[in-house]
């Protein structure tokens, strides 16, 4: 399942108000950001600037896709080695730390070596079912507890790689989210890859509405259509990026307790939140949890959740009420 922002034209108002919008490229997608401009407020070219340091800043700092990030020096790193990292990265480090530790190891930011081998990674080079004895040597460089932070300095006691597909583009939002603010803009949407958080309301006062879309390849299909006004959306999934070998499907999404990818029947979930970041993270742990373990854990720590599942005849949604509450939404 995907988000689809239902966004009204882009005209003026009689007022001097209008609607900017403007976006690009980013983290191998693309971002976008739309903004009510009331009199005084900076027009589209300044804040894009703005935006676009930002998203020039996370990706020297986390993108596993470029050989000189910080965090890839990190990850080259032999074991018992340490690295003075930027103030943002040891965030995410902690953040996933206690999202690996609420979800009993599933989570875990240090799965690249398992993406890599089973071929969904930066260096992945064939999708295939690794042999045993691979997939017990690279699970030797698995694992949270292999990290510990010292001050403003990154330590490893295993080869291990840390991997922020999971949680960066929901830190992105929230840090462009927050640069809208301090420049006065209070209404709102700001989207990359997928990931979003909207305050406020759009030109003619209503809200910034949000479809969830069904997870299909032939057609979009909106299932849901929410009201967004101070949260953040996020939506994880494991129906695009997957294989199939010997009638088994393999997604791209790790347990990195097993070392495999997830084989249950919970094909996406969406999360909102008022952290885009916590959306971002908590969507992935769900999905990796599972259709029981995932709700249970929800409902235990109280967060908005819509989970689509596979079934015999398609797809079957279950949503909680917490996310009733927060969305505001209205079933299609």
């Amino acid at each position: 399942m995907s988000l689809a922002i239902l966004a009204s034209a882009l005209l003026g108002c009689g007022n001097g108000d209008s609607m900017e919008s403007f976006g690009g490229p980013t983290m191998g997608s693309t971002y976008s950001i739309k903004y009510v401009r009331n009199k005084g407020l900076p027009g589209p070219k300044e804040v894009q600037v703005e935006v676009e340091k930002i998203l020039a800043d996370v990706d020297r700092q986390m993108s596993t896709y470029r050989s000189d990030s910080d965090i890839e020096h990190f990850n080259d790193l032999p074991a018992n080695r340490c690295q003075t990292l930027p103030a943002p990265v040891l965030e995410l480090v902690r953040l996933g730390e206690q999202l690996s530790e609420q979800s009993e190891g599933s989570y875990d930011l240090t799965v690249e070596p398992l993406m890599n081998l089973w071929g969904f990674g930066p260096q992945g080079r064939e999708e295939k079912v690794p042999t045993a004895q691979a997939l017990a040597e690279v699970m030797r460089r698995v694992g949270y507890h292999h990290l510990r932070i010292d001050g403003d300095q990154l330590c490893k006691d295993a080869a291990v790689e840390v991997d922020f597909n999971s949680i960066a583009a929901g830190y992105t939002v929230d840090t462009i989210a927050a640069k809208l603010e301090a420049m006065g803009i209070h209404n709102y949407l700001a989207e990359a890859t997928g990931e979003l958080k909207a305050a406020g309301k759009k030109l003619d006062g209503s809200a910034w509405k949000i479809a969830l879309e069904e997870p299909r390849d032939d057609q979009q299909v909106a299932q849901r259509i929410i009201d967004v006004d101070g949260y953040g959306v996020s939506t994880s999934g494991d129906y695009r990026n997957y294989f199939e070998q010997g009638g088994q499907r393999y997604s791209h999404t790790f347990d990195a307790r097993t070392g495999a990818p997830i084989t249950h029947n919970l094909a996406s979930v969406t999360v909102i939140h008022p952290s885009t970041l916590m959306a971002d993270g908590l969507s992935t742990l769900l999905l990796i949890l599972g259709p029981e373990r995932g709700w249970d854990y929800a409902e235990k720590h109280g967060i908005g959740a819509f989970f689509v599942i596979r079934a015999d005849t398609g797809f079957v949604t279950r949503t909680n009420q917490a996310f009733e509450r927060l969305s505001g939404g209205k079933t299609e």
